[in-house]
């Protein structure tokens, strides 16, 4: 696994991420879903795995499940389940938080 720095610190990206909004990131062509969620940062794929929509341009619910905004499937945030088991899970991503900065797993 290659750890990529995303922020030079955690200050940062908590200052930079709103929390409960996705944002998207593309690390080494790789499009994934950033939140902040509950104070800490979570990432999954950005393709829906039902329809292949940007899960970025979703919204994220009180129980920590990204929403797709095309046809509402949900996905936990934690583990990339589909909550209703309707279509395949997302790819998780790591995140790690040092005093060097918020580093991303690949």
């Amino acid at each position: 696994m290659q750890w990529i720095k995303i922020f030079a610190s955690a200050a940062e990206a908590d200052m930079t991420l709103i929390e409960n909004k996705p944002q998207l990131i593309v690390v080494h062509g790789k499009r994934i879903c950033l939140v902040k969620w509950g104070g800490k940062f979570l990432a999954v794929s950005d393709r829906c795995t039902h329809n292949g929509e940007s899960l970025s341009k979703g919204k994220v619910n009180p129980v920590g499940e990204i929403v797709c905004p095309w046809h509402g499937q949900q996905f936990n945030l934690k583990n990339g389940r589909e909550v209703f088991e309707r279509s395949p899970d997302l790819e998780c991503f790591p995140v790690k938080i040092e005093q060097t900065g918020l580093y991303l797993g690949l």
